[in-house]
């Protein structure tokens, strides 16, 4: 879906900028041309920006606790 329309810049594309270690909405701005015209991707670049940082620091601590938990088993 098409978060920014006037730069082109959809949900997918955020999503890959941040797992690549775009961690704020500077940074997506640099990268994606986003919020450079209008401003109105702002509230939903921001919701996914938080959405998808949450998900990978769930997937982060998950990884963590199988390796801890198999260290400890070891």
């Amino acid at each position: 879906m098409y978060v920014c329309l006037c730069s082109g810049v959809t949900d997918q594309q955020i999503r890959d900028a941040i797992q690549a270690g775009d961690s704020d909405l500077k940074a997506l701005r640099k990268k994606l041309g986003l919020a450079n015209s209008c401003g109105m991707c702002i509230p939903d670049a921001r919701e996914i920006l938080t959405a998808e940082s949450d998900r990978l620091a769930e997937q982060q601590l998950a990884v963590e606790i199988v390796d801890a938990s198999q260290k400890k088993a070891a």
